[in-house]
């Protein structure tokens, strides 16, 4: 995923489906410059973590 679709996932007010290593994600923040984005599993919001949009796979 490129960090422009990011952001539109992000501001969305659909629910749309993103996966990071195949597990389900929400998109919390999206970082520009760096190329990353603040994501946290659907199943635990307490793993929130920053990932490489990259990584990122809408499905």
């Amino acid at each position: 995923m490129d960090v422009m679709r990011a952001k539109q996932i992000l501001e969305s007010p659909r629910e749309i489906d993103v996966r990071h290593d195949g597990v389900p994600v929400w998109i919390q923040q999206v970082n520009e410059d760096a190329e990353t984005a603040r994501v946290y599993p659907r199943a635990h919001p307490e793993n929130e973590k920053t990932v490489p949009v990259e990584q990122l796979e809408e499905y």
